[in-house]
């Protein structure tokens, strides 16, 4: 795949199609400044500041913008907690809105079809298919993100966790868990 990408970005630019200085900045803005790790310190102040996840709850696009992620796609923002007895999964069942400045670029499955449909009509089903199995007392509720409002998913802090600084907790939120298709990492084992 990596070949196929250099040769497509070679002709592009042969042809004057492409700027490649141009390319590599936009590569570096959704690696370096666009993307998950945004998202995993959102979560990771709300799980170690409880005014900001206040904030975040009641708030969530000030909230985020006041780390520094906004931007398009980042507008009316609305985080939702997971708790032991609600589960949060978010969809965009018409398209793939999705909020770039915390998540960055939506995965290839997030914008198909199935995963769109059964989202909604089978979730405890496409968590199974994630790796995901809730207790059967824990309600899922499976969120439509749209134009106007797009979600982010704030993951149970995982069990361990307690002591640990914002960067530690950053580490232990995936994408996934944002979306509610995942949960937080488990902090490993801490040495005696």
């Amino acid at each position: 795949m990596e070949l196929r990408v250099r040769a497509l970005e070679t002709v592009l630019a042969e042809k004057g199609y492409i700027d490649p200085a141009a390319l590599d900045v936009l590569i570096d803005t959704y690696q370096t400044r666009i993307g998950p790790r945004n998202g995993a310190r959102v979560v990771a102040r709300a799980w170690s500041d409880p005014a900001y996840k206040a904030w975040l709850l009641r708030d969530a696009t000030a909230a985020i913008a006041s780390l520094g992620y906004q931007g398009r796609q980042g507008e009316h923002m609305v985080a939702l907690e997971n708790t032991p007895a609600q589960h949060h999964m978010v969809v965009c069942t018409l398209c793939s809105c999705y909020p770039w400045p915390v998540l960055g670029l939506p995965p290839t499955w997030y914008k198909s079809a199935p995963y769109r449909s059964r989202a909604v009509r089978d979730p405890r089903g496409v968590l199974a298919e994630f790796g995901v199995t809730l207790p059967a007392g824990t309600a899922i509720r499976v969120h439509d993100s749209t134009a106007e409002v797009r979600y982010l998913v704030l993951p149970l802090r995982p069990e361990g966790s307690e002591g640990l600084d914002e960067e530690a907790l950053a580490a232990l939120v995936t994408r996934d868990s944002m979306i509610g298709t995942g949960l937080a990492l488990t902090p490993p084992a801490r040495a005696r």
